[in-house]
């Protein structure tokens, strides 16, 4: 949409401006080349540079999200992630995964639990079934840190199924830990 919107302008534009528009197309499409090739910064500073200039859609203001997780700036990814997974339902589950679970996983890592919850629940919705162990485990942590035991065990317990239903690699600590957290959470509730 905001290349069409660069293409249209560019023939209403004296010589100088239409350079600059087309100078800015060639930046965006570096950008969405950087992005989709993993050079997170890269991608960054150019999306950072024609957001200034153009007030950029949810889709870019939500790879600079995805970007600032990357670089480990969690608040910043937060920020520009919250401001953009209102408007990206139109996307592919498969997109949206990708917005939901850096939202997540930002908030989580700023101890903004109760942020972090609705996205997991969210990301629950649309992620594969293969993924959904490491996401409730996640959830499980998020509850209790809110102190939520039973919802907490609720999580955890759904973590294990998950985790036994699509066995990974080297998860076999993580099994026995969730049985010790469901134990102990379990208790926790019941005080």
């Amino acid at each position: 949409m905001f290349i069409l919107f660069l293409s249209l302008a560019m023939h209403a534009m004296p010589a100088s401006q239409h350079d600059n528009a087309i100078h800015d197309r060639q930046m965006l499409g570096m950008a969405v080349d950087y992005f989709a090739g993993g050079k997170y910064h890269e991608a960054l500073m150019l999306f950072i540079k024609l957001d200034k200039k153009y007030r950029l859609n949810p889709r870019f203001i939500a790879y600079m999200g995805v970007c600032y997780y990357h670089e480990q700036d969690y608040a910043m990814a937060c920020r520009y992630l919250d401001r953009a997974l209102p408007s990206v339902g139109v996307y592919s589950p498969a997109e949206r995964r990708v917005y939901y679970n850096a939202a997540a996983e930002s908030h989580f890592k700023t101890g903004k639990f109760a942020e972090a919850i609705p996205l997991y629940e969210k990301l629950t919705l649309i992620c594969r079934n293969e993924d959904k162990a490491d996401i409730l485990y996640r959830l499980g942590h998020c509850y209790m840190q809110q102190g939520k035991w039973a919802l907490a065990a609720e999580a955890f317990t759904s973590a294990a199924a998950y985790y036994e239903a699509y066995p990974q690699d080297g998860k076999q600590a993580r099994m026995k830990q969730i049985g010790n957290m469901i134990k102990g959470c379990l208790q926790k509730a019941a005080n």
